[in-house]
């Protein structure tokens, strides 16, 4: 059996989606009845699982990959409509209220706070209870930093920045309200999408979640541990995450995450990282590792460095990190290792050793070398094919801004296909051995580049696409159900 335990058991096609990208009247996707129409579409398409990217809270430039806590979910994706539903937020209707911003929620908690039955008071304090370890110090830091006007926590008064016991309590004694506020703002992401699990689950669709190697600076879990990470002694970073140069940039990619002291976390057992794994467990059928490289070994940059070329390679306790998750969260870990980028023999030992599946990324494949591992003759089973991520070009895009002699190599390579991209390429990802085939929404409605999710190395405009319902042809669930049902990957027969 494989590390993904019985999520790579078979083969399966997967859609990468983030809910952010869901239609609907709100200023971003939410998990409501968009999200529950998306889980039909996949069901009917013969999709077996919806891949999405960390839920967190995200600081203003959208970026899901640093967020302000590594546990909690992202109020914007809070279905208002929802909340009307059950009954907690009155006198508007469902689709005024999924334009509503905090305000809605606010009003939402005090309807619940007067409405609630017995049933609902008593799953909120189960959740309180249960996630203390993390959302006692996320909310009071959510709450601090609003109270800042959203200035990062290594720029509030000294006794708030190092977490003087004098200074917490007398904050938790103002903020009361708002730390409560929050905690409700958590109770009911984590019930939505707990709900939207359960529904994806019955109809045979598993969800792939997605956690980051590295943790924003300006988080709540920076704050409240700093001995985890390397920092000075006002709580700015030391050294600070990226890569060096590669396919998407030339002068590398600097990250900014504070790096982990990875000392300190094997000498208490890797508590931080058991805590985090269990928690996505919760969320997640499976997860995806990003960055998985960085495991055995790390890029680290000076803090003030201008660039990420000027780094070293510092090695990880990568193995004892994952026998310790082993032993405490069972043999088979649902880890999905991206393995992408400048990866290493030691790399591949790592991953190899422990069963993770990596990834195999279809536009990285064709550069005219028969060895290149991304190439369909070179997969294997375990494993997970793409034709791209949300990283990457939509395939349209990829493939027109490629030379004339590239696409010729790509067309050749595929059989000179009379179907036009980015029909091929997703066939190409079905046809292949990889148990596991993920295709963006965006190459199943074939959209150009103009529609890519992230462009690694720029600062605006990334993280704000979103769909319309419009878009789908009449009869594109038929045509990925017969794509699906002809490679070996619909879903299991009841």
């Amino acid at each position: 059996m494989t590390a993904g335990g019985e999520v790579l058991d078979r083969r399966r096609a997967g859609l990468l989606l983030h809910p952010t990208s869901l239609p609907g009247p709100g200023p971003c996707g939410r998990l409501g009845p968009d999200a529950y129409w998306f889980v039909d579409f996949l069901r009917d398409a013969g999709f077996g699982l919806w891949q999405t990217l960390p839920l967190g809270p995200t600081h203003d430039g959208g970026s899901p990959y640093q967020c302000l806590s590594v546990h909690a979910g992202n109020p914007r994706l809070v279905s208002r409509a929802l909340l009307v539903q059950w009954g907690w937020l009155a006198g508007i209707t469902p689709e005024a209220a999924e334009t509503g911003g905090d305000d809605a929620l606010e009003a939402a908690r005090e309807g619940f706070e007067a409405h609630a039955d017995a049933a609902a008071r008593a799953e909120y304090e189960s959740f309180r209870a249960e996630n203390a370890h993390w959302l006692e110090d996320y909310a009071l830091f959510q709450s601090l930093r609003d109270a800042h006007h959203g200035q990062a926590w290594t720029q509030w008064p000294r006794g708030q920045r190092d977490r003087t016991p004098k200074a917490l309590a007398r904050v938790r004694r103002e903020l009361a309200d708002a730390v409560e506020r929050v905690r409700f703002v958590q109770f009911v992401f984590r019930r939505q999408w707990r709900l939207l699990r359960a529904y994806a689950n019955e109809r045979g669709i598993l969800l792939l979640g997605d956690l980051p190697i590295f943790v924003s600076h300006d988080s709540a879990e920076v704050w409240a541990h700093r001995e985890y990470f390397s920092l000075d002694e006002h709580g700015r970073p030391l050294t600070v995450a990226g890569v060096p140069p590669d396919y998407f940039s030339a002068t590398g990619q600097l990250w900014g995450n504070p790096h982990y002291r990875w000392d300190v976390m094997e000498a208490d057992g890797f508590r931080w990282w058991v805590e985090r794994v269990a928690a996505q467990r919760e969320l997640f059928d499976l997860i995806r590792i990003d960055h998985f490289r960085g495991f055995e070994a790390y890029w680290e940059v000076a803090a003030d460095a201008p660039n990420a070329m000027q780094g070293r390679w510092v090695k990880a306790p990568g193995a004892a990190l994952f026998e310790t998750l082993r032993a405490r969260l069972g043999t088979h870990l649902p880890l999905v290792a991206e393995d992408l980028g400048l990866i290493t023999p030691e790399v591949d030992a790592l991953r190899e050793r422990f069963g993770f599946p990596g990834m195999k990324v279809l536009q990285f494949a064709f550069d005219g070398d028969p060895d290149n591992p991304y190439l369909p003759h070179r997969h294997e089973s375990n494993a997970v094919v793409y034709t791209g991520t949300h990283d990457n070009n939509t395939t349209c895009g990829w493939f027109d801004e490629l030379p004339e002699d590239r696409r010729h190599a790509v067309r050749d390579y595929l059989a000179h296909p009379s179907e036009p991209m980015p029909w091929p390429l997703i066939r190409a990802a079905l046809a292949s051995v990889a148990r596991l085939a993920v295709v963006p929404l965006q190459d199943v409605l074939a959209l150009d580049a103009t529609h890519r999710m992230n462009r690694p190395g720029t600062a605006e405009g990334n993280w704000r696409w979103r769909f319309g319902w419009d878009w789908f042809p009449q009869d594109i669930a038929q045509r990925m159900r017969h794509l699906i049902h002809l490679y070996g990957r619909a879903p299991a027969t009841p």
